[in-house]
């Protein structure tokens, strides 16, 4: 989802204006000047700009923002949020005074916004000055919540967020949380919180019952290194099971649970080596397949449990069992692996012959990866991937996955001058394609030429396409539209989109879904307790399925478990992979687009493992109302 996070700075230099110094002694016509000689009207937008020219200028991220401002300035409540969002989304700290005289709008959705997208801009502010006159405690959530993700450092934002914790307002009390959490979490490298704020976190668990402010409270005694035993003892007894996977995570210790979600952190956490061994019998595949990888990990006693791992590698009730198995097996009993290895390697899922390749490298088998390099699967490939040979042979791929992994191998290499001429013939192709989601290969393969002090690299293009406007018609269908993912042997979802907040992202996902773009793409990539990401033809992080990068839409929206995101390499670098939250994932607040939910169907999306494909992604639009 963040392989490589990056994020281009542009900055236009403007000259500056002439002085203009006043003088008692001027005629009135030479004071009236500066009045008669403007822009004429005709060049000056007359009217209030519509929705669609506001997202027309969100979208174009232009150093002008007239549209925008004048949509600021208008007194219609809806255009002002959509404006005020936007100039958030351009992340230029010089835009604060631009927006700061919205944070005392009569409209409470107003200045919500402009709070956030002051904190989205980067800009400092003195957040806590609004808080005595704020009547509404959600407004007030938004204050606390951007005073801890803008701070810098802990002290006064501390004090007055250990204060928010008592609010009168729940709203403005979980704001607090969401805030003293991200500045705990941002500062835990360089400060300490103060022993009372550690006191109020404490208190601030016995006294609210809210799912998502009792996580928050846990995270933040996490972030602050804060393992009090009866405040994380009570959240162990939680009804939520989100609040119980992470008080797991804090104390570090097993419980039995009757949620797969709290098992798998107890096994992760504070699993034995007996209980991973029991737990492989689990009817949940997170926690069966976290238990093998245990096994590994935990270097358990080979004469005990690599029988185990044997029986996984011939009952496993699925290719992942047997793959994980055999991984497992490589590391503690080796020459017990060795025997299972070509049945892998031969294996018909591509996925598990990943795992051979794995296997074959723990084991030094160059023979079994000599023949995986060569596998007709790119993935295979670069899990095989092992001499400069391979990586030579990999640079006449499309696959950017693959070719991210030549220029890796190739780094530092001895062969780097042999290789040179596949690189520089890789070089002109990828510059020649001009694709946005191909860049991060382009990059890898002209440091490769750089470190062979070539001065034929070709210059990596500076502005790569962006996924178009979507049209009108497209946009106002949206409100309303559900989308069906039927995962092959598993069952079906249903999403409602989420256009408001990311109109552009939700129109991008409705046109790849429509076009059948979607369908037969598998979910790549499994974090348990964390999220599934998919979408990608290359089912890799690397090869996107939308024709160029899409526009971050960040925004008050929350990344909840069951909400859907746009996977990123950087800030407007989507590529139309999507993710799905197993969790209320609150670190990615403000970073990653939110827009789909999942509506019924949440039990499927739990049980998508690595490889299973989205058989048909389809719509149902909105029926149109008779006239």
């Amino acid at each position: 989802m963040d392989a490589c996070r990056f994020r281009a700075i542009f900055t236009l230099r403007r000259a500056p204006a002439p002085a203009f110094h006043f003088s008692a002694e001027m005629p009135m016509w030479l004071l009236m000047l500066p009045l008669i000689v403007q822009t004429p009207t005709a060049q000056r937008p007359s009217a209030v700009p519509s929705p669609r020219q506001i997202l027309e200028a969100e979208h174009a991220r232009a150093m002008d923002v007239s549209v925008l401002m004048q949509a600021a300035r208008s007194n219609v409540t809806d255009l002002q949020v959509r404006a005020v969002r936007a100039l958030g989304r351009f992340e230029r700290a010089t835009l604060r005074d631009s927006i700061a005289f919205l944070v005392r709008s009569p409209a409470p959705a107003v200045r919500r916004e402009a709070i956030n997208a002051i904190g989205q801009l980067g800009a400092s502010y003195d957040f806590a000055a609004l808080l005595p006159k704020e009547p509404r405690g959600d407004v007030r959530g938004t204050i606390f919540e951007t005073m801890g993700r803008s701070a810098a450092a802990l002290g006064r934002v501390e004090q007055s967020l250990v204060g928010g914790l008592v609010d009168v307002s729940p709203p403005a009390r979980e704001g607090a949380a969401r805030g003293l959490e991200s500045l705990l979490r941002r500062t835990a490298r360089t400060s300490k919180p103060a022993a009372t704020t550690l006191t109020a976190l404490h208190q601030a668990m016995r006294a609210n019952p809210g799912e998502q402010i009792r996580q928050l409270l846990v995270l933040a005694m996490a972030a602050a290194g804060d393992r009090d035993s009866a405040t994380l003892a009570i959240a162990m007894r939680d009804p939520s099971a989100q609040v119980r996977r992470l008080a797991v995570a804090g104390a570090r210790t097993w419980i039995e649970d009757t949620n797969p979600m709290v098992r798998y952190q107890a096994l992760r956490a504070a699993g034995s080596c007996a209980q991973a061994a029991a737990a492989m019998r689990d009817r949940s595949e997170h926690v069966a397949l976290a238990a093998i990888d245990v096994l590994a990990e935990r270097n358990c006693d080979a004469s005990t449990y690599a029988p185990v791992l044997q029986m996984a590698l011939t009952d496993g009730t699925t290719w992942r069992m047997r793959a994980h198995a055999l991984v497992a097996l490589a590391r503690i009993a080796p020459t017990l692996a060795q025997p299972a290895l070509a049945a892998s390697a031969n294996a018909r899922v591509w996925q598990e012959r990943t795992y051979a390749a794995a296997a074959a490298k723990i084991l030094r088998d160059s023979a079994t990866l000599s023949k995986l390099a060569r596998d007709s699967a790119p993935n295979v490939a670069i899990a095989a991937m092992h001499s400069a040979d391979d990586a030579i042979r990999a640079l006449t791929s499309e696959h950017s996955g693959l070719l991210l992994a030549a220029a890796a191998q190739l780094k530092g290499s001895s062969e780097l001058t042999r290789a040179a001429p596949a690189l520089r013939a890789a070089a002109q192709r990828l510059n020649a394609a001009n694709r946005s989601t191909q860049r991060d290969p382009l990059v890898a393969i002209s440091e490769r030429l750089r470190e062979l002090g070539d001065n034929m690299v070709p210059p990596v293009v500076a502005a790569y396409p962006v996924q178009p406007l979507p049209d009108e018609a497209t946009i106002r269908s949206l409100p309303g539209t559900m989308v069906r993912i039927r995962m092959r042997g598993l069952g079906v979802f249903t999403l409602q989109i989420l256009p408001d907040d990311a109109p552009l992202t939700a129109a991008t996902f409705v046109q790849l879904a429509e076009s059948g773009r979607l369908n037969g793409l598998t979910f790549h990539r499994i974090v348990s307790n964390f999220v599934i990401q998919g979408g990608s033809p290359g089912a890799d992080e690397y090869d996107g399925v939308s024709a160029g990068f899409m526009r971050d839409e960040v925004g008050l929206t929350r990344h909840a478990r069951g909400t859907l995101g746009i996977s990123t390499r950087g800030r407007d670098t989507g590529d139309g992979q999507i993710f799905v939250n197993l969790v209320d994932n609150f670190r990615l607040d403000h970073e990653y687009s939110v827009f789909a939910r999942v509506v019924s169907g949440m039990d499927i999306v739990d049980r998508v493992q690595e490889g299973d494909v989205m058989q048909s992604v389809e719509l149902v639009r909105r029926a149109t109302p008779r006239r």
